[in-house]
């Protein structure tokens, strides 16, 4: 065990691997690697759980539990009872979500500590040779090294001039740690991210305006799913305003602001909000790794570059995560260092399949697809066979009250014009992020139709909707 103390340096210690940056590529990393027996070493600045579960993915997700919690108390008298109205108190679910974080962030921690990963509390600088400084948050200093470096610091939010964090203008860190619920909200970019945080304040009671640049939002969907979304924000009354930049705010001495937007070249509108959640996107956050003397290489749009089993350009060294160009999914982040670890360990293992991932977006209703979507198989020159069947009709969603949205197949067509193998399954509606297993194990396991549809779906239930998708590209069905 290394011993530590104030301002002093630390005894160097070798590891077969050192991971630096704990977030969910690193923490996976540091214990799927100590599973297979390597002595590791993880480098962490701050909590152990990266931006995921401290800054964005399992917070956010917490808020949108309560959005959900909100909508379905406003909607009670729909099952015969009478709740009156729902009051919100946000700073009780600050609390929540801070417990739910801070028993995951132990529960890391403690896995650590039960398979002896080796944890540094600072800040990790990649040198020659494979050895890593790390500046230890409490003044000290440690030199260790490791056959082998895993490169897994992540990313930050990207920042547009003009809405330098503070006050009303949040980025989604800053929103995460709100206690309450403003009442007017401008969302800048209807990404993924700001699109879940459109509809957790839209639920929660705020005014929300989407502000985007480009024609819609959620570019990169699937057409049918993104109009299904576009359609429920209305209903929410989010107003959506596309192919706007925006130019600047004016605030004012009471805390809210002006935000000023506009088309290119044309008129400028103004929107007055109490807060504005800057979400256009994260960067890679390379700027603490060092990298001096190394081979390592860092793109000009700040990505470190790696071949396709994530090795970067120095022996023995490897990238994982966002701080690579790959999507941006901690799920995705897993993956990667598994196929790192299996790497290291000399196992030739296949490279991630970044065509094929699963993807998910937690706004209401939620969406949840596996492949390319219908544009997109024909834009990669694929004749292509489509189905599509609405919750509508679907008993379970019915009983649940949640009627909006559809699945969607796309599979090759066949030379005699049916149905062959599935190439995407496309979801949006009720808990579809919870039903996207079938459909990606379809898609990544090259299943064709036919042998899909042999499957049973249990009644009722929600997943009967991609069983019966299925079923009717077989030519044949016995519901819509």
């Amino acid at each position: 065990m290394l011993e530590t103390s104030a301002t002093v340096a630390v005894v160097s210690e070798h590891f077969d691997v050192v991971v630096i940056g704990g977030g969910p590529g690193g923490y996976s990393a540091a214990l799927y690697g100590a599973s297979a027996g390597l002595k590791m070493a993880l480098v962490e600045m701050d909590a152990l759980g990266g931006t995921c579960l401290n800054r964005g993915c399992i917070p956010a997700k917490a808020f949108l539990e309560t959005a959900a919690v909100k909508r379905h108390v406003d909607h009670s008298s729909d099952f015969g009872i009478d709740s009156g109205d729902a009051k919100v108190d946000f700073a009780r679910t600050q609390e929540r979500k801070n417990g739910i974080v801070a028993g995951l962030v132990g529960g890391i921690g403690a896995m650590c500590k039960g398979r002896k990963v080796e944890v540094f509390n600072g800040v990790g600088s990649l040198g020659p040779g494979r050895t890593v400084d790390v500046a230890m948050a409490d003044g000290s200093s440690a030199t260790i090294t490791g056959d082998a470096i895993m490169l897994a610091s992540g990313s930050v939010p990207r920042l547009i001039p003009g809405f330098e964090r503070g006050g009303p203008i949040m980025t989604s860190d800053e929103v995460l740690d709100l206690d309450y619920v403003p009442g007017r909200v401008a969302v800048i970019g209807g990404g993924a991210i700001g699109c879940e945080f459109a509809s957790t304040f839209a639920d929660l009671g705020s005014e929300v305006t989407i502000l985007e640049g480009l024609p819609k939002i959620l570019p990169g969907l699937d057409t049918d799913v993104a109009k299904v979304v576009e359609r429920s924000f209305k209903k929410k009354k989010i107003a959506i305003k596309t192919g706007v930049m925006v130019t600047g705010h004016t605030p004012s001495d009471s805390g809210d602001t002006t935000v000023e937007f506009g088309p290119k070249d044309g008129p400028t509108e103004q929107l007055d909000v109490d807060a504005v959640v800057v979400s256009v996107g994260r960067r890679p956050f390379a700027d603490k790794l060092g990298l001096e003397g190394t081979s390592v290489v860092v793109d000009e749009r700040g990505f470190v570059v790696v071949d396709e089993y994530c090795r970067t350009g120095e022996a023995g060294v490897y990238a994982v995560g966002d701080l690579i160009d790959t999507p941006q999914l901690a799920h995705v982040g897993y993956a990667e260092a598994i196929l790192v670890i299996k790497d290291i360990l000399g196992e030739s293992p296949l490279p991630v399949a970044y065509d094929r991932v699963p993807w998910a977006i937690y706004c209401h209703p939620e969406v949840a697809w596996a492949g390319p979507g219908e544009a997109e198989a024909k834009a990669a020159g694929h004749d292509v066979v489509v189905a599509k069947h609405p919750f509508k009709f679907n008993s379970r969603a019915q009983i649940l009250g949640e009627t909006e949205g559809l699945a969607k197949i796309i599979a090759k067509k066949m030379p005699d014009g049916s149905a062959g193998q599935v190439l995407g399954v496309h979801m949006v509606g009720p808990w579809v992020t919870e039903q996207l297993s079938g459909g990606y194990l379809a898609v990544n396991w090259e299943a064709s139709v036919d042998e899909i549809a042999e499957f049973i779906q249990p009644h009722p239930s929600l997943t009967e909707l991609f069983g019966e998708t299925v079923l009717t590209l077989t030519g044949r069905n016995f519901n819509g």
